[in-house]
C-alpha cells in the first residue's frame, strides 16, 4: 500500500515576516497570509483528498480550512505536527535571543537534538512526535491522499524521517509559507515527488 503525503507550511504570518520564532505561540495570519490561504486552496481544489490533518495553533488551521472547505471536508486536529517549542524565545529575533542567551543559544546550536531552548523542547522530542503521526496516518490511510498542515520545523523534520536523514538536518531543507511538498510512503520507503512549490503565489498581492 502506498499512501500520498501531500505537506503544506502554514501561510504567512505577521513574525514570519519580521523573523520571530513563533514556536507554539498562537499568531494569526497576516492579510497575505489570508490572500494566500484562498490561492493555496485553488490550487489543491482539484486534487483527491480523502483526509485533511493539520496542527491546531491557528495559522495552520485555518490555512488548512480555506483547503479543506474547497473539498467540503473537515479538518482533523493533530497537535503532533506543532512546531518545535522554542519557549522563552517565542516572539523574539534571532538577534535578540543571541543578545540575551548567547550561551543557551550556543549550545542549542551546537546539539539540537538534545538540547532545548529554555522551557522549550529539544528536536529528539520534535521528531518523536511528529514520527508517531506519520505512523498513525500511515496505518489508517493506505493507498489514500491525506493533507497535513504543519510549520516550518515539524514538516521539514518530517521529510528528514521519511528520507532517512537525521532530524538534525532539518535546516538544510527550506519550506516557503503556504507551499506544497509531496511524498509517497510504501513499505519500499519514501520518495520525494514535489518540494516546496510556491507556483500558485504568484499573482498574490503582497499590499504595502
Amino acid at each position: 500500500m502506498t499512501t500520498r503525503l501531500v505537506l503544506v507550511r502554514h501561510c504567512e504570518t505577521s513574525w514570519n515576516c519580521e523573523g520571530r520564532f513563533q514556536g507554539w505561540a498562537d499568531v494569526p495570519l497576516s492579510e497575505v497570509g489570508r490572500r494566500q490561504a484562498v490561492a493555496l486552496a485553488a490550487a489543491l481544489a482539484r486534487e483527491e483528498m480523502h483526509a485533511i490533518y493539520s496542527s491546531d495553533l491557528r495559522r495552520a488551521w485555518d490555512t488548512a480550512l480555506a483547503v479543506a472547505q474547497c473539498h467540503s471536508m473537515s479538518v482533523c486536529e493533530e497537535p503532533g505536527l506543532r512546531e518545535m517549542d522554542f519557549g522563552s524565545w517565542e516572539g523574539l529575533t534571532y538577534d535578540q535571543i543571541r543578545e540575551r542567551w548567547p550561551n543557551c543559544l550556543a549550545a542549542w546550536q551546537a546539539d539540537s537534538l538534545h538540547v532545548a531552548p529554555p522551557g522549550g523542547e529539544t528536536l529528539r522530542q520534535v521528531a518523536d512526535r511528529v514520527k508517531a503521526v506519520v505512523d498513525k496516518i500511515g496505518c489508517a490511510h493506505g493507498d489514500q491522499t491525506v493533507l497535513l498542515v504543519g510549520h516550518g520545523g515539524s514538516l521539514q523534520v518530517l521529510l528528514c524521517l521519511a528520507l532517512g536523514l537525521s532530524p538534525a538536518a532539518h535546516w538544510r531543507l527550506r519550506l516557503g509559507p503556504a507551499s506544497i511538498t509531496e511524498l509517497s510512503l510504501s513499505e519500499a520507503g519514501a520518495v520525494l515527488t514535489r518540494f516546496n512549490d510556491v507556483h500558485h503565489l504568484s499573482e498574490v498581492p503582497r499590499g504595502r
